[in-house]
């Protein structure tokens, strides 16, 4: 059992028709909440798992003190070398609350840089949890957060620590 801050625990309450998931990995299961008020992250998230699109995926790019990533198609085989730029083929528009913050366990869609991509769409496919016990509040505002991990926190560190390639 872990003491939360009031405002991250108020943050990570279900509400209305949020939903509860798991993400089963080898350091254990981290179980997490998706926003409602996020609603095309929310279903484009729960439809790819329940086709099982997510099975098998790895967290393709580990950054300790930052964040974990996930959801990158080519991690499947193993192959990690493009640093997660392969797509679905598709994004999902920005779907950005400044009610959701990227504190600890937040659950934020991955996408392309600005320059690149003027709109902030999100990736298709790709997520990451923020892992930094303080949050990473620069990005606010910046990124769709979709979603709160509640239980597993420590899983994320387990998968943090893990070692990584020079492409994290």
């Amino acid at each position: 059992f872990t003491l939360v801050p009031a405002a991250v625990l108020a943050q990570k309450k279900p509400k209305g028709k949020d939903q509860l998931i798991t993400i089963i990995t080898p350091q254990g299961e981290m179980k997490l909440v998706l926003f409602d008020d996020t609603p095309q992250h929310k279903a484009n998230f729960l439809k790819l798992a329940r086709e099982g699109f997510y099975d098998g995926t790895t967290f393709h790019r580990v950054i300790d003190g930052f964040m974990i990533q996930g959801g990158d198609p080519a991690s499947k085989t193993g192959n990690t070398d493009r640093g997660g730029s392969a797509s679905i083929g598709y994004t999902i528009p920005a779907e950005i609350n400044p009610e959701h913050k990227h504190v600890r366990g937040a659950v934020a869609a991955a996408r392309l840089g600005d320059h690149m991509n003027p709109q902030k769409a999100s990736s298709g496919s790709q997520f990451y949890i923020v892992e930094n016990h303080n949050g990473m509040p620069m990005l606010d505002e910046a990124y769709t957060v979709f979603g709160q991990v509640i239980d597993g926190m420590d899983v994320i560190d387990k998968i943090a620590a893990q070692p990584t390639g020079a492409r994290d």
